[in-house]
C-alpha cells in the first residue's frame, strides 16, 4: 500500500508525521509515527525515521505501508435479546454500550462476537471477515432493533434493501429521540450533507462536500417548565449516515439530550432541570436515542416483517420522569 505526498506551501514546515496523518486519514497519527520509526517512509528517495522532521517545499514523501490484515473475531458467550430468528436471519434488540463489530479500541465484546458464538461457524465469512452477518449498524450507545444475516444470500438481499433506504422497497426504520428545545413545527425534514468534522475526527458535520443525508422527524410529545423544554421525536431515515440523527437535530438547534458529542453546549440547561430529571439526565451517559422499529422484506419468503423494541430502562425512566411536565397535560 503506497501513498505519495509532494510538499506544497501548505505542508512546508509541517512535521512529517502530522503531514502524513492529514494526507492519509486511513491511518491515525500514532500509526503513522510507528510506520516512520520502522522505516516505511522515504523523503526524496532517502529513508526518513524522524517523525518530527520538518518538511521543505518540494519534498517528495513516499509511505509504503503493509497491507492491513483483518483479525478474525472470536466467538464469545454474550447474552443476546433475540426478537426473532430463523435459518436466514436473526433480529436482536441491541443494548446500550455494545459495539456492533470489532474495531480499534473495541476488539472484543461486540455484537459480532456474540453472533459468532450463538450462530456457530456457519456465520463466518458472511459479508466479510470482521463483520460477518452485519448489514447495518447502530452507534455503541444507541439501543434498539438490528437484523443480521445468517447466509450469504440473505446478506446480499438485506444489504440491497438497506442501500435503497426504503425509497423503492419495504425497508423501514424509526427512532425515538429526546431533544432539547421546542420545535416550531410538528413535523419536518432535515436535508443536509454529512462528512467527517475536520476539527474532530470523532464527529460528523454538515458539509457542502459531504454525502447526501435526509432525516424526517415528527413531534410525539412536548415537555417543559420554566427555563427548559424537551421534545420527544420520531425520526425516520431516508439515508443511513454515521451519527445522522444526532448531527441533523443539532444542526437545526435541537441536539439530543445527554449527547456527549453534539450537545455539549446544553450542560447548563441540564442543571436547570428539576429532580429527579436532573439526576437521570446526568446519569444517562449517552445520547437519548433508541432504534424503536425496523421493517424489511424477508430475503427468503418475501414476507414484509416488522419488529419493535420498547424503550430501554434508562430512557423509560427518563420518560416517566418527564410525564408530569407534559405540555398537553399542563395546559
Amino acid at each position: 500500500m503506497e501513498f505519495r505526498l509532494l510538499a506544497d506551501d501548505a505542508v512546508s514546515g509541517t512535521r512529517l508525521d502530522a503531514a502524513l496523518a492529514k494526507a492519509v486519514p486511513v491511518f491515525s497519527r500514532n500509526r503513522i509515527k510507528d510506520l516512520i520509526l520502522t522505516g516505511a517512509v522515504a523523503i526524496n528517495g532517502r529513508l526518513a525515521t524522524d517523525p518530527s522532521h520538518k518538511l521543505k517545499l518540494g519534498d517528495d514523501v513516499l509511505l509504503i505501508a503493509p497491507e492491513p490484515v483483518d483479525a478474525e473475531p472470536a466467538p464469545e458467550n454474550i447474552p443476546l435479546d433475540i426478537l426473532y430468528e430463523d435459518d436466514a436471519l436473526i433480529v436482536i434488540n441491541k443494548p446500550v454500550g455494545m459495539v456492533v463489530h470489532p474495531a480499534p479500541g473495541s476488539p472484543s465484546g461486540t455484537l459480532v462476537n456474540a453472533l459468532l458464538y450463538h450462530c456457530g461457524d456457519s456465520l463466518k465469512g458472511i459479508g466479510g471477515v470482521k463483520r460477518p452477518g452485519i448489514v447495518h449498524r447502530l452507534d455503541k450507545d444507541t439501543s434498539g432493533v438490528m437484523v443480521a444475516a445468517k447466509t450469504a444470500a440473505a446478506h446480499n438481499h438485506l444489504a440491497l434493501q438497506f442501500a435503497d433506504h426504503g425509497r423503492t422497497g419495504p425497508l423501514h426504520r424509526a427512532y425515538i429521540a429526546f431533544a432539547w428545545g421546542r420545535t416550531q413545527q410538528a413535523r419536518g425534514t432535515v436535508e443536509a450533507a454529512l462528512g467527517r468534522d475536520p476539527a474532530n475526527r470523532l464527529k460528523q458535520a454538515v458539509r457542502a462536500d459531504g454525502r447526501e443525508a435526509i432525516t424526517h422527524y415528527a413531534v410525539e410529545a412536548r415537555y417543559g417548565d420554566e427555563g427548559w423544554d424537551i421534545t420527544r421525536l420520531r425520526c425516520e431515515l431516508e439515508t443511513g449516515r454515521t451519527h445522522q440523527i444526532r448531527v441533523h437535530m443539532a444542526h437545526i438547534g435541537f441536539p439530543l439530550v445527554a449527547d456527549p458529542l453534539y450537545a455539549t453546549g446544553f450542560v447548563t440547561k441540564s442543571n436547570r432541570l428539576p429532580e429527579p430529571l436532573k439526576t437521570i439526565v446526568s446519569g444517562l451517559g449517552r445520547q437519548a436515542l433508541h432504534a424503536a422499529e425496523l421493517g424489511f422484506e424477508h430475503p427468503v419468503t418475501g414476507e414484509e416483517m416488522q419488529f419493535e423494541a420498547p424503550l430501554p430502562p434508562d430512557l423509560a425512566a427518563f420518560e416517566a420522569a418527564l410525564e408530569p411536565f407534559d405540555r398537553a397535560f399542563m395546559s
